[in-house]
């Protein structure tokens, strides 16, 4: 065992047994060594010289803590020689304990800077005690005096790969390789590390050296086969699979690379299984859940598609993946499942806020959903970016299915409106044309009518309703008594009938007007009683008064958020969460709507689904500077300091809440701490 130490003068009697003693440490008859050593120092007393041997003995022995009391007395007698403390180390790390060993080197250290040496004892522990990157600097300072020291450049190179520094790891290797390629045998290692920086091609050479060399070693056979894998070299990849399990039948930990694999070969049920394998024994891992959903899809199982995916968007927590959010969005629409689909497709909107693809699938959610007006806005921004035939031709068809609900509804002023522009923008279907007829007809522009009753019936003449109706339509304006007509200026006339008819129009326009003034009046009075019944705490019966109004006006997103922030002062979270939804539902864009919905949800603990609401705030009204703060207190419960941070600043800059400010800013130190 290396020491510094120097004995005093022994006694001729001493000095015979120590020498025998070193003869029989020689020949390793150790106990004839300890033996003579203990005689030695009955003769001589303290002597450094012998207790250091002595202590040597004893740890080629195995018989460490002898060997650790020995050395002990040694440090006692000579308190100055830090070299003893190497040999003390070596015991530790020996026995596996890292900890002991790093501060005896350390005292080495302190007591012997000029041993350089001891920089690799120090690293060598350091990588034992997966300190690898304090193992790095030491490794380093080593080889800068000892350069071509071997078995530090390669401890060198395995501490990089373990602290993932595989660049580093590769030029380490290389090298190594270079200048000893027929010494070289750290085969695994190197390929590893190749695989690592995606150079997969080299890394699958060494790679197969290793499991030539060692074609035990698994590990080796997993990373050949992901090296294949990358490569596209598919067969190969399963041959070195099947040896994998062969070996380790239980190392489930490679299921995913290897139901990768093959659901890209195409053997989409072994894929499944093998993905339920490793979702069986790493059920927290969103990528086996991504995966496994992407191949049901292909096999149009959207139900098993779904509940895969949503599980890993959960996994995901707050880093969703957008390309997951879309594909998502996808299958419901597949399924015909519109508030789920316009649900994802708006979340991935949100991160891609002009992705052309999104909006158009948006647009024709909408548009199934019979939104019409919305869809017709997002058909219209896309046209302006792109002239694309398709959502031409679903811009006509939306504005066609708007103009017939307007028909039905009696609201011919904005179905005339709404079928002339399908008209403007090329449109094909001929019930634009028929619709068109029908509104002229209703407000008695019986000239008009014609004219698109006969556009219509030109389009479609094997569309007998058209021309049925045309008929009647003309046999009602040729009745006898209608045929009396009055002279114009201009030479044309006026039919009675259809005088008649436009002041009968005229009359029920007029008491529509009439009786929609009188629910207005009888609105606000309600609004008004509601909201004194509010000041005075009168919440039951504000409430009532609230529900009156709604009857008169069930699209009255203010009213509705009135009664969600009353549920809400009563701690009546489920009535006010309603409520606040039906207030942003009448009105998607209404911020204080989505601001109330999101402070429900933050009561509740439920920060993704607050956070979500802040954003769309934000996005609705950049300047709602009580949205940032609400965002900054949501980010801070997540421990999101990135974010709770740039959501307080933000507020900083908006907010006039002096009290609140300093509040905000006492945050702001508190988490730049």
């Amino acid at each position: 065992m290396f020491s510094g130490t120097q004995g005093f003068s022994m006694v001729p009697e001493a000095n015979s047994l120590y020498q025998q003693a070193c003869s029989a440490e020689y020949k390793e008859d150790y106990a004839t060594a300890v033996s003579k050593l203990q005689q030695a120092l009955n003769l001589s007393g303290n002597d450094v010289m012998i207790y250091t041997k002595l202590a040597g003995v004893y740890s080629e022995m195995g018989e460490y803590e002898k060997a650790l009391a020995t050395y002990a007395k040694v440090a006692e007698l000579k308190p100055t020689d830090g070299y003893i403390y190497i040999s003390i180390g070596s015991i530790y790390e020996n026995q596996g304990k890292y900890l002991e060993a790093l501060k005896a080197y350390n005292k080495v250290m302190e007591m012997c800077p000029e041993y350089l040496y001891n920089y690799l004892n120090i690293a060598n522990v350091q990588y034992q005690l997966r300190d690898y990157k304090s193992a790095i600097e030491n490794y380093n300072k080593f080889l800068s005096t000892y350069s071509q020291h071997w078995e530090a450049r390669e401890n060198l190179a395995a501490s990089y790969i373990s602290n993932g520094n595989y660049d580093s790891a590769v030029n380490e290797y290389e090298n190594l390789y270079s200048r000893n390629p027929s010494g070289f045998d750290d085969f695994y290692n190197y390929g590893l590390a190749l695989y690592e920086v995606k150079n997969y091609q080299k890394a699958s050479e060494f790679l197969e050296r290793a499991v030539d060399t060692d074609p035990e070693n698994t590990s080796a056979h997993v990373n050949l086969a992901m090296s294949y894998q990358e490569l596209g070299k598919n067969d190969l990849a399963l041959r070195q699979y099947d040896v994998v399990f062969r070996q380790q039948p239980a190392l489930h930990s490679i299921r995913f690379d290897y139901g990768n694999l093959l659901a890209d070969m195409g053997q989409d049920e072994a894929a499944i299984e093998n993905y339920k394998i490793y979702i069986a024994n790493y059920p927290n891992d969103p990528r086996a859940y991504q995966n496994i959903g992407v191949v049901y899809k292909r096999l149009n199982k959207l139900d098993d598609t779904i509940a895969n995916y949503e599980k890993a968007l959960e996994l995901q927590k707050d880093k969703k993946d957008v390309d997951l959010e879309a594909d998502l969005a996808e299958c419901y629409h597949m399924k015909k499942d519109y508030p789920n689909a316009l649900k994802y497709y708006d979340a991935v909107l949100l991160v891609k806020k002009d992705d052309y693809n999104i909006k158009y699938n948006k647009a024709l959610v909408l548009h199934a959903m019979k939104n019409y007006n919305d869809a017709i806005n997002i058909y219209s921004d896309l046209l302006a970016t792109k002239d694309d035939a398709n959502i031409q031709k679903n811009l006509t068809s939306a504005l066609v299915a708007l103009g017939d609900e307007y028909l039905q509804a009696h609201n011919y002023s904005l179905a005339t409106e709404t079928f002339e522009k399908a008209i403007e923008n090329g449109t094909k279907d001929s019930y634009a044309y028929y619709g068109l007829a029908k509104s002229y007809r209703a407000c008695g522009i019986n000239d008009k009518a014609s004219e698109y009753y006969e556009k219509a019936i030109s389009m479609s003449p094997e569309k007998t309703q058209y021309s049925n109706e045309y008929a009647e339509f003309i046999s009602l304006s040729q009745k006898p008594s209608d045929v009396k007509s009055n002279e114009t200026e201009s030479g044309s006339t006026v039919s009675g009938k259809n005088t008649n008819d436009i002041k009968e129009i005229s009359l029920s326009m007029d008491s529509a007007k009439a009786a929609d003034v009188a629910d207005s009046e009888q609105n606000k009075k309600l609004i008004a009683t509601g909201d004194e019944n509010y000041k005075k705490k009168n919440y039951d019966v504000a409430i009532h008064n609230y529900q009156d109004a709604l009857k008169i006006n069930p699209s009255d997103d203010e009213t509705l958020l009135k009664i969600g922030n009353i549920y809400k002062l009563k701690n009546d979270n489920k009535n006010a969460l309603n409520f606040y939804k039906k207030a942003i539902i009448v009105n998607p864009n209404y911020a204080d709507g989505w601001f109330n919905l999101g402070l429900v949800y933050a009561n509740e603990k439920n920060n993704n689904k607050a956070k979500e609401c802040f954003h769309r705030v934000t996005t609705l009204n950049p300047n709602y500077n009580y949205a940032y703060y609400a965002l900054g207190l949501a980010y801070e419960q997540d421990n999101n300091k990135k974010e709770a941070l740039n959501n307080y600043k933000i507020f900083l800059t908006q907010t006039k809440d002096e009290n609140l400010a300093n509040v905000v800013q006492q945050k702001i130190k508190n988490l730049e701490k």
